[in-house]
């Protein structure tokens, strides 16, 4: 069943025209609004001027590789949430964590077949229309739901009380699911900027979890941190 894209725009950022138009063919066939630039300097320009609801950016390009790109990107207010996708040849462990810790969304490595591309974004829209709902009280995922305001998971009805920061990771997790979070960002966001705690505490909190909930569900990205599979 294909999904309502009408009202969402891409903007797809790569030197390579053959790219750009493979890529817009694909996305526009499935309903989205496609922009394009050649480059980041041209990508941030664009951005402000069609305010995309996604981007696919390239890494390796002239002038300002997308790495620096989605840090100008992410270093603007307006920007901040937008969902940035890396698409690019390159797999090696040390590009998917630069990628990944300027705020990347997602790391796709081309070739890449159109539906699975698709099937990506699709997913990273998903997952930014939950995280932004301020009246989402309630995540269900796989046999899994997360009830906010109980502070309580249901796995196949079956009630599972977890300790409070416990619960905060697995609803910061859960409400991006595929979206990886390193562990600097958990500790902002579970325990703020003015408490520091080690890796470790981390580490501790998502094997405990693992032992309520079960290990399917969390997975660890090696080197950078934790993701809520989906």
């Amino acid at each position: 069943m294909k999904e309502n894209t009408q009202s969402k725009k891409i903007l797809i950022v790569d030197d390579e025209p053959d790219i750009i138009e493979f890529l817009q063919y694909n996305l526009k066939k499935e309903g989205f609004s496609v922009v394009s630039a050649n480059d980041g300097n041209q990508a941030i320009t664009v951005a402000e001027k069609e305010k995309p609801d996604l981007i696919i950016l390239d890494i390796m390009m002239p002038e300002m590789d997308g790495v620096e790109t989605c840090r100008l990107l992410r270093s603007r207010q307006e920007f901040a949430s937008i969902p940035v996708a890396f698409l690019t040849a390159r797999d090696e462990d040390f590009s998917q964590i630069a990628a990944l810790d300027v705020g990347g969304d997602d790391y796709i490595t081309k070739p890449i077949k159109p539906r699975v591309l698709i099937s990506r974004i699709q997913a990273l829209l998903r997952r930014v229309a939950r995280s932004i709902d301020p009246d989402l009280e309630e995540i269900t995922l796989h046999d899994l739901r997360i009830d906010k305001n109980k502070v309580l998971v249901f796995k196949k009805d079956q009630a599972i009380e977890l300790p409070r920061k416990e619960f905060e990771i697995l609803w910061l997790l859960a409400s991006r699911p595929g979206r990886v979070f390193t562990r600097e960002e958990i500790f902002d966001k579970i325990w703020g900027t003015d408490v520091i705690v080690g890796n470790r505490t981390i580490d501790v909190h998502i094997r405990k979890l693992r032992e309520r909930i079960g290990d399917d569900y969390i997975k660890t990205v090696k080197g950078i941190g934790y993701k809520f599979d989906f």
